[in-house]
């Protein structure tokens, strides 16, 4: 939560935040400085968790139930977007980076907390080799995936960002990276 913490009260306007779960974050939202947001998954079970975090919330919420490579709003219409421990679940996690690109406004960010790839040689083995087993285990979570990376090379300059081992983690599971990016002008493809 702490890390959380970091990114998520930063979203305003229009938010979407693709892969809401249980809702976690809507405490963390700054309500002076969101209008509302779209909460953006698929899974039916995690709505209905989320219920209890969406009835205290001060902020308005409006279900997707579209998975984020199929993402039902209009190009240009989002303010900001909000990613905490996404990315490694979504399938087709490019295709999702492109919608996201594309409801994205010109001056929009993406605020993210993510875990991933390490940057050490011998971590990213270890990363490789858990990474089938993991990701049946534990609902299509890779650990692997370059967080970076992925946001550069999906259209996003990087504004800040920090990346670390957690503390008292397994360090094949445990490198995140969180921060703030700015949509490019142009999709990289």
């Amino acid at each position: 939560m702490k890390l959380r913490e970091k990114v998520v009260p930063l979203a305003y306007g229009n938010v979407l935040e693709v892969g809401m779960g249980s809702g976690v974050n809507l405490a963390l939202y700054n309500a002076t400085n969101v209008n509302m947001v779209w909460g953006l998954e698929p899974s039916t079970g995690m709505r209905k968790k989320a219920q209890k975090n969406i009835a205290s919330c001060a902020i308005r919420v409006e279900w997707l139930s579209l998975p984020g490579e199929q993402i039902p709003l209009e190009d240009n219409s989002v303010d900001s977007i909000v990613l905490t421990y996404t990315l490694c679940t979504i399938p087709d996690w490019r295709a999702a980076m492109k919608q996201m690109h594309r409801v994205l406004k010109a001056d929009g960010k993406i605020f993210f907390c993510e875990h991933g790839q390490a940057p050490d040689e011998s971590v990213v083995k270890w990363q490789d080799r858990a990474n089938g087993l993991w990701s049946r285990a534990f609902g299509g979570c890779n650990l692997n995936r370059p967080i970076i990376e992925s946001i550069e090379d999906s259209g996003f300059s990087m504004d800040w960002f920090e990346s670390k081992y957690i503390r008292g983690m397994p360090k094949f599971v445990s490198f995140i990276s969180v921060g703030a990016a700015s949509k490019t002008s142009a999709l990289v493809n």
